[in-house]
């Protein structure tokens, strides 16, 4: 299974120590140049930590033949959504809302980072998701209450 992601989530995992759970669930873990770039931009929180750990899991995307409806969306999430095609990827990791629909119109499957983390717990790789949800939020990475308290719902926490 291979999953692309996109800078946003990826932050949001390597904050709370969870990067490694990609590679538990994953096969393939894949991100376009432009989120890389995006992840490790001096002061990004964790910008060394992804360095290392997207080294070898960044792929050049060319968005020159392809036609996509933006809808404001930036370099990121437009490749990544590329990739996520041209693989036929399992996932598409990102946490952006608006990027969110316009994968779902896209006929992506897109999962956030908390939909990850509830992942991990259903298999058992983690216990609970409240704590990394907790660092993620104190973290000033934004995840609504909404979103935390029906994750937390979803995973009888």
């Amino acid at each position: 299974m291979i999953i692309v992601a996109d800078s946003s989530a990826l932050v949001a995992l390597a904050v709370c120590n969870g990067l490694h759970l990609l590679d538990a669930l994953y096969q393939q873990v894949r991100v376009p140049r432009a989120v890389f770039e995006e992840c490790v931009i001096a002061g990004k929180p964790a910008a060394e930590k992804l360095r290392a750990y997207l080294s070898d899991k960044t792929v050049d995307v060319d968005l020159s033949a392809l036609v996509i409806t933006a809808n404001g969306l930036g370099a990121g999430e437009l490749q990544a959504m590329a990739l996520y095609k041209h693989l036929n990827a399992q996932h598409l990791l990102i946490d952006d809302q608006r990027a969110k629909k316009v994968a779902s119109l896209n006929a992506i499957k897109a999962i956030g980072s908390l939909g990850l983390l509830l992942r991990a717990k259903e298999k058992g790789l983690i216990p609970a998701i409240k704590p990394y949800a907790t660092i993620i939020q104190q973290a000033n990475l934004y995840l609504s209450d909404v979103v935390v308290n029906e994750a937390l719902r979803l995973a009888g926490e």
